[in-house]
């Protein structure tokens, strides 16, 4: 598990989804933002739900470990937290290990992805946060809400929202 102490590197969290919109922020954030030495923590949050297994329920407060890039494709740690990565986001967490030297990581939240998301920003903390954003129009932003809007006003880091 990582631990941060002050004087690390940058900290760059990017909230992925799984999604295009999510996978475009995460490349936005390895294409631009990403240099060696820094960590990239993919924060991923998931629905509340009843989880049964014990490992879930220990986490749920605060989130699961941070786990690791080599461990991101091996099914069976994904499948003990619930996670399904796509094989593009797979990819381009790769790519930033690899072409930027980072280090990436990912943290698992369980809860409504707002609060998981500053919490994340937070208790991590975040040096920055980049997020995706799906484009609803000011009708269906009214109505379901936008959680780049949110995040936008009550995370304490910078953050950028990549539109799709």
């Amino acid at each position: 598990m990582a631990e941060f102490e002050e004087g690390d590197e940058r900290r760059i969290g990017v909230a992925v989804d799984f999604s295009t919109c999510g996978n475009k922020a995460l490349k936005w954030a390895v294409d631009n933002l990403v240099r060696e030495g820094d960590h990239l923590i993919l924060i991923v949050v998931l629905p509340e739900g009843d989880y049964e297994q014990g490992e879930m329920q220990l986490w749920e407060t605060t989130g699961s470990p941070f786990i690791p890039e080599i461990e991101f494709s091996d099914p069976i740690v994904m499948k003990k937290y619930g996670v399904h990565p796509d094989a593009e986001t797979l990819n381009i967490a790769r790519v930033a290990a690899a072409r930027n030297g980072a280090v990436v990581l990912m943290k698992i939240y369980w809860g409504d992805a707002r609060e998981k998301i500053c919490e994340a920003v937070n208790n991590i903390p975040l040096s920055n946060l980049i997020v995706g954003s799906r484009g609803l129009g000011t009708i269906k932003r009214a109505i379901l809400g936008s959680v780049s809007n949110y995040l936008v006003s009550n995370v304490t880091c910078p953050v950028t929202v990549v539109k799709q």
